[in-house]
């Protein structure tokens, strides 16, 4: 039976290092397509620091077209298949279908990155509780094609936060164990750029949830937007962004730039301790 207690023996923040098996996705698309690219990229993401590898099969960049269950599995298979028995952290699988998920349980993930929440597919929650694997909820507005249409929030962090323990209830009340649950307020999923900052700032209010807490901020818009550079230049604006995030609670950072967070993390995690 996962829990994200049994990871957090470090003492640290974890970082779960992004592989993008797709030909769209924002930052990265292309380039670990190829199984041997992508195995040989979750290796040396494992090697600079990463706790676990998250690997997804469809892009979820605003705007971005759904894939059939066929391509996401065709994505995915074969790079879980040559990590089995090379890799020594834990695996995570980026999906909303429970049937993506069920096959990269069985080939060797033990977490389901769901950026729906539980919400896209009905069989996905007891899929999770059927395999006791990980789990982590996202917020996200609409679907990645439609989410970033003129976004609108009272209060973004009161309403991300009652969506999060919303969806943490159901996943309890499917029989997903508390311990197994993590919780992601969707940076760039449905949110301006002051959004973006306010749920930043304001993070200690979602750890109050009393879930792991995952940021995302890893070369997103708002960096850019704030910064004017451009995907491959904001890496700065992610380790700002990171760093902030562990002052203020985040348990989980997932990145593309493993080393160089690991290392801002790690320095923040010693302030926020009091170090």
């Amino acid at each position: 039976m996962f829990s994200w207690r049994d990871l957090e023996g470090e003492g640290r923040v974890l970082i779960m290092g992004i592989l993008n098996v797709t030909p769209d996705s924002f930052s990265d698309g292309g380039r670990f397509l190829s199984p041997d690219a992508a195995v040989e990229r979750a290796l040396v993401m494992e090697g600079e620091g990463a706790d676990i590898i998250d690997i997804g099969g469809e892009s979820s960049r605003p705007g971005a077209e759904p894939v059939s269950v066929e391509e996401e599995l065709g994505r995915v298979l074969p790079v879980l298949e040559r990590l089995r028995g090379r890799l020594r952290i834990p695996i995570s699988i980026d999906t909303t279908k429970a049937e993506v998920a069920e096959a990269a349980l069985r080939a060797g993930a033990s977490i389901v990155n769901d950026i729906s929440a539980l919400r896209f597919d009905p069989a996905m929650a007891p899929l999770v509780a059927e395999f006791g694997a990980g789990l982590v909820l996202m917020h996200m507005l609409g679907t990645p094609k439609t989410m970033q249409q003129s976004p609108h929030y009272d209060d973004v962090v009161r309403e991300v936060r009652g969506f999060l323990a919303e969806r943490a209830q159901y996943a309890q009340s499917q029989g997903i164990p508390r311990e197994a649950i993590a919780v992601d307020p969707g940076i760039g999923f449905g949110k301006t750029v002051e959004h973006n900052l306010e749920l930043l700032r304001r993070l200690p209010e979602l750890v109050e949830l009393g879930f792991p807490v995952l940021v995302g901020p890893s070369r997103k818009s708002f960096i850019g937007a704030i910064l004017d550079l451009p995907v491959e230049e904001r890496l700065e604006g992610t380790l700002a962004a990171c760093a902030v995030a562990v002052v203020r609670g985040a348990d989980i950072l997932r990145v593309h730039d493993v080393r160089q967070v690991r290392r801002a993390a790690d320095l923040a995690w010693h302030l926020r301790r009091g170090r």
